[in-house]
């Protein structure tokens, strides 16, 4: 089967907390689809010129929040590819409106007990500073999950990355 040719012709946006593998993923699903992958933390802090903690203690999350919504409307402008998208994205109403218009959007769920182990093997997520992994993903899921249910697609990530991307091409042709 042409993947490629059955799909949408519309980006991919991946959304969901932090450590769903928004990025492994959409990289292995942009090249099965043969289409770009962009991940928008890293066009961030390309634009900014300074990572994503440095953006956070120097000009808060509102403005984080501003220049990645953007960021994301450039990306979903520049081609149709897949897009990772910070874990706080979808939460902005304006970005999750422009996300939820333009794009398919997949939303990447596992269990805070999952997330926990996978983010606490990486730095540099400042939602995480001094603080407890599981207790603060188990909080962002309380918050976040009802909004990211807002996604066109739900899918499970608690499996290999190989049969998660099946699973978002199977639900995108189905949807």
């Amino acid at each position: 089967m042409d993947e490629n040719v059955a799909l949408p012709p519309l980006p991919i946006a991946l959304v969901g907390l932090m450590g769903t593998g928004k990025s492994s993923i959409g990289r292995r699903l942009a090249e099965r689809l043969g289409r770009s992958f962009v991940d928008s933390d890293q066009e961030i802090e390309r634009a900014a010129g300074m990572d994503i903690p440095t953006i956070f203690a120097r000009h808060g999350e509102a403005a984080f929040r501003e220049g990645e919504r953007r960021v994301i409307a450039r990306l979903i402008e520049d081609s149709p590819g897949v897009i990772a998208t910070g874990g706080g994205a979808f939460v902005d109403p304006a970005t999750r409106a422009l996300l939820l218009e333009r794009c398919r959007v997949v939303w990447l769920d596992a269990p805070p007990e999952v997330l926990a182990r996978r983010v606490g093997r990486r730095g540099g997520r400042p939602l995480l500073n001094g603080r407890d992994p599981l207790e603060v993903l188990t909080e962002l899921a309380a918050k976040r999950n009802p909004i990211y249910a807002e996604a066109h697609v739900r899918i499970g990530t608690h499996g290999r990355r190989e049969r998660t991307v099946d699973k978002i091409i199977a639900a995108i042709l189905e949807s």
